[in-house]
């Protein structure tokens, strides 16, 4: 008589195995209450120091946010060794302030404020190129019906800021030095910004307003109505473009990086479009030697004009 094999359900096998694997795992070697920390084989990546990149109040600082961050972000990228962070300032007193007082790591100064940072502990690495470009001009209505220098004798004369070099200092030594007493025949405003010295002429509020070309050139692009009832009566002979300072305790390495990537911008498609939005050919390197004749400018105004408010050291 056969005897029937007993068939045990799938799911009941799958039961003892479970069972015979927890089993088995309760005969293994006892926890000696050790634990095993994680291994990781990669490093933490380090942590890049922030380097403060700050541009004097060329344009107010939403405009000058638009034009420079892309250039400090491509210095980022280009830098791994370092980080980079634009800062803009509201008006010349602020810039000066900070600069004056190293709170910057890096900054683009004009000329004169370049030469004052030299006595707390900037450098030179480099300028911006384009000397010719660095001139003063003095904007009228064109139906002011000023003619000469001598029209705006008893009239209101907007400035950017007293440290603007050219586009305060140069246009007041021009004035002076064409027969007007700029101390006494005509009333200087200085009114914080470029933007604001070319909105006062255009807005009647003064009979001139200084600047410099490329406000004059940006504005005529951006308003270009406004910009065709202005006339650019007078320009001052051209001096030094605007220096790039690097503060003396950053790493050599470092400010050399700077330096030549902004020496090299003028080489790459990625670079023009950046010097393309100052507007700018290029920038070059340099050092505190270029700027000898900036103290030359400046002892002729101090004779001239009149004598200057120095930062001390």
């Amino acid at each position: 008589m056969k005897q029937r094999r007993l068939e045990i359900p799938r799911g009941v096998k799958m039961l003892w195995m479970l069972f015979a694997a927890l089993a088995l795992a309760a005969c293994g070697p006892k926890d000696d209450g050790k634990t095993t920390a994680p291994e990781f084989t990669a490093k933490a990546p380090e942590i890049r120091k922030t380097y403060v990149f700050a541009i004097h109040p060329l344009h107010n600082p939403v405009r000058l946010f638009e034009i420079y961050a892309p250039l400090v972000d491509y210095l980022n990228r280009n830098i791994p060794a370092a980080a980079f962070r634009f800062e803009a300032s509201r008006n010349y007193d602020e810039f000066d302030k900070k600069l004056y007082s190293r709170q910057f790591d890096f900054a683009v100064p004009n000329p004169y404020q370049t030469l004052n940072s030299l006595k707390h502990g900037y450098h030179v690495i480099a300028k911006m190129g384009e000397d010719s470009k660095f001139t003063g001009i003095i904007l009228v209505r064109r139906d002011s019906g000023i003619k000469k220098v001598a029209d705006l004798k008893g009239k209101k004369v907007a400035y950017p800021a007293r440290t603007a070099l050219a586009a305060t200092m140069m246009p007041q030594y021009f004035l002076h030095t064409h027969g007007l007493d700029v101390n006494r025949d005509i009333e200087n405003l200085y009114v914080g910004s470029q933007e604001s010295a070319i909105m006062n002429v255009y807005l009647g509020n003064v009979a001139a307003g200084a600047t410099w070309p490329l406000p004059w050139e940006a504005f005529q692009k951006e308003h270009p109505g406004q910009a065709s009832e202005l006339e650019l009566k007078w320009e001052t002979k051209p001096l030094i473009n605007n220096g790039v300072v690097a503060r003396d305790d950053v790493p050599a390495q470092i400010a050399r990086d700077v330096a030549r990537l902004l020496d090299t911008l003028h080489t790459t498609e990625e670079g023009k479009a950046l010097l393309a939005r100052i507007p700018l050919s290029r920038f070059e390197l340099a050092d505190e030697r270029r700027y000898r004749i900036v103290e030359d400018f400046l002892r002729r105004f101090r004779r001239v004009v009149h004598p200057l408010n120095e930062p001390q050291k």
